[in-house]
């Protein structure tokens, strides 16, 4: 269990980096006038924005997978180079024409105003997707090379760096999206010339040689699957989004949901790393395996607890971030009732790590897909009933990922059955 920890704490560590970021995006637009607008804008532009970058999360396993000889690294970069670039273009389309405009305008019955404050956020965005897909290819290499005390340090050099941008862009009283974005794309850039560094310096390919003969067919096989899944998980936001944004106060409810989903975030994304941690180890001493993701499981539930049980978030939000009061009560209620999420974002990596590991892919698209419809078929009850509220959209948003987890493990039992 000594080594498994060894692995999997920089790995954990690298999602919290990550996601961190993310909380000090928060905190600057909390300091800007009308911070809950610029809060509510942000969630807005992120939300449409992950709908295309949520497709290359998966990259990061495309290339612990595929790129074990020369010829598949060689491919799979390049695969990985046309696909980004194809994903940017349609966010592109969205982010400069009126037509994009006005289809984000009416999803979230924006104004003129918000809806030309969240084109501007996309169009900065669009130059991430092909930064963030070459990101997770060679995250993906330095993981198969169980290189992830060196990504840990990557991953915080980058959260230094964004953060020394937002703070720089506050002092300096650039524009909120300005100081977003190019603190963002900055900390990525930098990020990505450290995995260059290491790709050249410290990585050693895998021993035996494999997928020699792997064809672009399929790496978009494998690769539609689990992009699905990431597009889809990049949806369960807006969807709530739009329904909460026709409720009485629907903007700062969202502002609040997006302080609360994004700290949850930080601990979805360390009960994550299941699934490289299986594509590493295997599926061999299993007992062992499953009582060390429960500790995990337990040690992060018990953490998110504290945080919400105790003055920890009043002091976080409050005093450290300067959120308004009534957005900290919502975001409160909120992250209260995602401490169920760690439990069945395990539970579903788990099948998700052996979908992976068996290139049976399929089973996640299909599980992901029935999340969203799920969400969304909730949520058009709850809003037609008049019951939708902070509460009762945490709570969709868990039962989305219950369905998949209910479907990965199904779908999970078939490919071991059919194999």
């Amino acid at each position: 269990m000594l080594a498994y920890w060894r692995f999997y704490w920089p790995l954990a560590l690298i999602g919290v980096g990550m996601v961190l970021s993310i909380q000090f995006q928060n905190a600057a637009l909390a300091k800007y006038p009308d911070a809950v607008t610029e809060l509510a804008v942000l969630a807005l532009s992120y939300g449409v924005f992950s709908f295309f970058n949520a497709s290359l999360q998966f990259i990061a396993q495309l290339s612990n997978v595929y790129a074990r000889s020369p010829e598949a690294t060689r491919r799979s970069w390049r695969f990985v180079v046309m696909a980004s670039a194809a994903i940017t273009v349609p966010l592109a389309a969205i982010a400069g024409t009126t037509t994009g405009g006005l289809l984000v305008g009416q999803l979230f019955s924006l104004d003129t105003d918000l809806t030309a404050r969240v084109s501007e956020y996309l169009l900065l965005l669009c130059p991430l997707i092909m930064l963030n897909g070459q990101r997770h290819y060679f995250s993906g290499l330095l993981v198969q090379a169980k290189l992830t005390g060196w990504m840990t340090v990557i991953n915080f050099t980058y959260l230094g760096v964004v953060i020394a941008a937002l703070l720089g862009g506050l002092a300096l009283a650039i524009k909120p999206t300005y100081v977003v974005v190019g603190a963002e794309t900055l900390g990525v850039l930098v990020m990505l010339s450290l995995l260059l560094l290491a790709r050249y310096r410290l990585y050693a390919p895998p021993p035996v040689r494999e997928h020699e003969g792997v064809s672009y067919r399929e790496l978009l096989g494998f690769f539609i699957p689990v992009s699905t899944t990431g597009v889809m998980f990049a949806l369960s936001r807006p969807i709530l989004f739009a329904f909460v944004a026709r409720t009485s106060d629907g903007i700062a409810i969202i502002a609040a949901l997006r302080v609360a989903f994004d700290f949850s975030m930080i601990f979805q994304q360390a009960a994550n790393q299941f699934r490289h941690f299986f594509i590493s180890f295997g599926f061999d001493e299993l007992p062992a395996k499953r009582r060390f993701m429960l500790l995990v499981c337990l040690g992060i539930t018990a953490i998110m607890l504290l945080f919400c049980l105790t003055p920890l978030h009043q002091w976080v939000w409050g005093t450290l971030m300067g959120l308004p009061t009534h957005v900290i009560a919502v975001a409160k209620d909120a992250t209260l009732i995602m401490c169920l999420m760690p439990a069945i974002i395990v539970y579903r990596n788990y099948f998700h790590a052996h979908l992976m590991v068996m290139r049976r892919t399929g089973g996640m698209a299909y599980g992901s897909i029935l999340r969203v419809i799920g969400i969304y078929a909730c949520a058009l009850v709850f809003f037609s009933s008049g019951w939708l509220n902070h509460i009762s959209a945490t709570f969709i948003l868990l039962l989305g990922f219950v369905i998949e987890a209910a479907i990965a493990r199904l779908s999970s039992a078939r490919a071991a059955t059919s194999k």
